[in-house]
């Protein structure tokens, strides 16, 4: 079977990793070996786990952030190796090679499931996403509710003191004290 790429994006609190974790779910009870990793910065909930925001979660290993093909084969060859789909979370958070080492995996016949924020929190296309867009087989865009009107939200409003952020760097890792999902009317770009 050829190998794919599915890409699982959307904003902040869309269910992303509900549904890449749907996805895994659903592969093993179709007897496939799974693997899944994120990035080490993610240290949210729990450092060993894949955990949505609402508490579900699986085992997973971590890898640094600028990882390439060979890195990942050669820090976790067995798993690789041996499974059928490959799973990344917060793919959003890792460097320009990601998308290469995507390609090589879907090369060797595996199913690569990615999920990550297509936009930053000033609404500007975030890492590795825009080329994972371009590459997907299937691609998934998920919204959110809108924190202030209840619409679909496509946004990620980032919040210092509960006010929309005017400036900061781009990553900044944190959950409902850090965000909310904004439609396009009630997002609050900052200054440029």
């Amino acid at each position: 079977m050829p190998g794919r790429l599915e890409v699982i994006t959307g904003c902040m609190f869309s269910g992303k990793t509900e549904e890449l974790l749907r996805r895994v779910e659903r592969a093993r009870i179709a007897k496939k070996q799974v693997v899944i990793f994120k990035p080490e910065l993610d240290v949210r909930y729990d450092p060993q786990a894949v955990v949505t925001h609402y508490g579900r979660s699986l085992p997973c290993f971590r890898v640094p952030t600028e990882i390439d093909f060979p890195g990942l084969t050669a820090m976790f060859k067995p798993q690789v190796k041996e499974a059928d789909v490959v799973a990344f979370d917060e793919a959003h958070f890792f460097g320009p090679e990601f998308p290469e080492v995507c390609e090589a995996l879907v090369a060797q016949g595996k199913r690569a499931l990615v999920a990550g924020l297509d936009l930053n929190f000033r609404a500007e296309p975030f890492g590795p996403m825009p080329q994972l867009l371009a590459l997907a087989d299937e691609i998934a865009k998920l919204t959110a509710v809108c924190a202030v009107c209840g619409a679909p939200a496509t946004r990620s409003q980032r919040l210092v003191n509960g006010q929309p952020a005017t400036s900061g760097p781009e990553v900044l890792i944190g959950g409902l004290e850090s965000y909310e999902p904004r439609c396009r009317e009630h997002y609050v770009p900052p200054p440029r």
